[in-house]
């Protein structure tokens, strides 16, 4: 039996670890057949490393990120941590990214607290964690841009909750000088945290509504599933 490990960072804040295991959960249902493990990096448990070293069969197992960025987790963390584990037969899956699917999901969040892809005064603003890693911010910087496909919002901007050089409120003025005349935060992120707790702090002091983040919804699980059939096919084509 193949295995997927289901990798998250993992948080002080119980929200996060819940929803990591929602989506293994789904991820079972979805997919009877495959043994789905969730390990956390850090802060959660079960860790990362003893996951690993407790696998029956280390050549049949997919770490597979439940990441977004390509950014330091992924290409750092989770690699020295496989070789920490003593894991070399592991392969591991891409990051979730920019996602078709995942774009869907949150134009959903977004209608669910009243936003019409018809509404001319709306501003949205895609808020993710953001990263010292300029390349990685730029591929989630697209979301917003990409976001707005179809629509006839007044605008899209992004923002980092923790790059004070794209802050959330400077992407707010940003969506205002582009005539937006009411604003709505959508939030980038897989699940609740003490992260999106501040930009929420920020959304309610300001009157700005703000979407759920992505949670576990079968688009999410269903994403998590390509990016470990790409990892298998490629470990079989090479």
């Amino acid at each position: 039996m193949s295995t997927l490990v289901l990798t998250a960072h993992g948080s002080r804040d119980p929200r996060s670890g819940a929803n990591a295991r929602a989506v293994a959960e789904r991820l079972r249902g979805m997919r009877p057949d495959l043994d789905v493990r969730l390990a956390f990096l850090e802060l959660s448990a079960p860790n990362f490393v003893d996951v690993l070293s407790g696998l029956p069969d280390k050549r049949a197992a997919v770490v597979t990120p439940l990441l977004l960025a390509s950014a330091y987790h992924a290409r750092r963390d989770l690699p020295e941590q496989i070789a920490r584990a003593g894991a070399y037969g592991v392969r591991q899956a891409d990051v979730l990214g920019e996602d078709d699917r995942l774009l869907t999901v949150l134009r959903e969040r977004l209608a669910e607290v009243g936003v019409s892809p018809h509404d001319e005064e709306v501003g949205v603003m895609v808020v993710a964690i953001g990263s010292s890693n300029t390349a990685a911010n730029a591929r989630t910087a697209k979301v917003a841009a990409r976001l707005s496909t179809g629509t006839r919002w007044a605008a899209t901007a992004m923002a980092f909750a923790t790059r004070p050089e794209a802050s959330v409120a400077d992407a707010a003025r940003r969506l205002r000088r582009r005539g937006a005349s009411r604003l709505v935060i959508a939030p980038w992120f897989l699940a609740p945290g003490l992260i999106t707790d501040g930009v929420s702090t920020y959304a309610r002091d300001n009157g700005i509504p703000m979407a759920a983040p992505l949670g576990a919804h079968p688009l999410v699980a269903e994403t998590v599933l390509d990016r470990f059939d790409q990892a298998r096919a490629d470990h079989v084509a090479a």
